[in-house]
């Protein structure tokens, strides 16, 4: 379904996702979306260029350090574009919470939570990283 969303707002699936990042996390260095999503520093000049052509981030220079870049997304843009592609979704997300019972979504939560802490763990052994 991302990748469809995504191909529908003109981005690739991947491109998609690392955007999400950044609507989550606010302005960051490129180093740290570089860190953040595992690319190399040069595929990130990639991607922060695609991005920049379509008006969803603006670059500038740190300004206590001008070799730092500061990735800023434009959120008003990058929401006008990928809001009305999950609208459907949503609203049919929100009827099906609404039919389990508090004691459920409790359930529910209890098995998202361990079953992220278990891919964070999975990544981290993948990746080389102690957890």
């Amino acid at each position: 379904m991302h990748e469809a969303v995504a191909r529908r707002a003109g981005l690739s699936g991947t491109d998609h996702k690392y955007l999400g990042f950044l609507i989550e996390k606010g302005q960051m260095t490129a180093g740290e979306l570089s860190t953040l999503t595992g690319l190399t520093t040069g595929a990130v000049t990639g991607l922060i260029d695609r991005f920049e052509k379509k008006n969803l981030v603006k670059r500038r220079f740190a300004q206590d350090d001008r070799r730092k870049v500061i990735i800023e997304p434009n959120t008003e843009i990058i929401l006008s574009l990928l809001v009305p592609l999950y609208e459907e979704f949503r609203s049919k997300s929100e009827e099906l919470m609404a039919s389990f019972s508090n004691e459920e979504i409790k359930v529910i939560e209890t098995y998202f939570s361990k079953a992220i802490d278990i891919m964070t763990e999975t990544t981290h052994k993948l990746n080389g990283k102690q957890s």
